[in-house]
């Protein structure tokens, strides 16, 4: 008997933090959306933009703490900001998904309290950092190993190095900090003990910290992810790829069509707020 209620216990557990992962899903693909709509600047062959409206998918994954709610965050742009719009470049969209899931993991684990700034500035500030500096080196790696062409600075040999650290400095003062850490302190002490319970499950405590995932285990998966992203864009650069979607009639319709996109991520986290709050009134 006591095996049986368990059993049911963990089904509904699961089927609460897929519920999380489909909001997941849809708020940082919206996230993704919406930051496109922004105009960038571009200073010579740096490019002043921002890529996401990342304090998002970073806010949701310490609230939860969950491998889901982490790996949701880069599916959710390759479905709703890609495939939707046509903008799908195959295997190498996945670097992405192996270092930023990781990156958000690693964040809400950082994490004791969400109600503890300190823990949470800490959390905000390495997140970005674990998910681009990676990417900034392997962009690096595939030029310097010969795998990919990359158009030097005139009277600049170290173009390579300085056009990426520049980029990156950039892209973690705008995207990492402006729309990453500074939104996400105001954020996430507001929404705990609120957004949990409306999604069934119980928030977060200085109490919780997972055992289980102690800061070896951790780094483990920091490194698994990091050669996993040098693997997959290694095989996309070297022709090894998915299929790509980029469907011709996409560019006949216009930019409304991101309209779609939008609508589509709303509907999506709407519906998953409305099936919450119905299955909580009815018990």
């Amino acid at each position: 008997m006591a095996t049986a209620k368990a059993v049911i216990q963990k089904e509904n557990i699961q089927a609460k933090l897929i519920m999380v992962f489909i909001l997941s899903l849809s708020l940082s693909g919206l996230a993704d959306l919406v930051a496109e709509l922004v105009p960038s600047l571009e200073i010579g062959p740096i490019e002043l933009s921002i890529s996401t409206f990342w304090f998002v998918p970073l806010s949701l994954a310490i609230l939860f703490n969950n491998w889901w709610v982490a790996l949701a965050a880069p599916i959710g742009e390759i479905i709703f900001s890609d495939l939707i719009l046509g903008e799908f470049g195959g295997l190498s969209e996945f670097q992405e998904v192996a270092l930023v899931s990781v990156a958000l993991f690693i964040a809400g684990w950082l994490v004791r309290d969400p109600k503890n700034r300190r823990d949470l500035i800490i959390a905000g500030l390495l997140a970005y950092l674990i998910s681009e500096l990676p990417a900034a080196f392997i962009d690096m790696l595939t030029v310097w190993i010969g795998v990919e062409e990359f158009e030097a600075v005139e009277g600049l040999p170290q173009s390579v190095f300085a056009v990426e650290m520049m980029d990156f400095i950039f892209e973690y003062i705008v995207t990492g900090v402006i729309f990453g850490l500074l939104p996400m302190l105001w954020l996430v002490p507001r929404l705990h003990g609120k957004l949990e319970p409306l999604m069934g499950l119980r928030p977060r405590s200085a109490e919780d910290r997972q055992t289980a995932d102690n800061a070896g285990r951790v780094a483990v998966y920091f490194v698994v992810g990091f050669v996993l992203a040098i693997a997959i864009t290694l095989a996309a650069a070297n022709g090894f790829n998915l299929v790509e979607w980029e469907p011709e009639f996409l560019d006949s319709i216009g930019e409304w069509f991101r309209w779609v996109a939008i609508g589509a991520a709303v509907v999506v986290a709407g519906l998953v707020f409305l099936l919450r709050s119905r299955d909580n009134t009815s018990k």
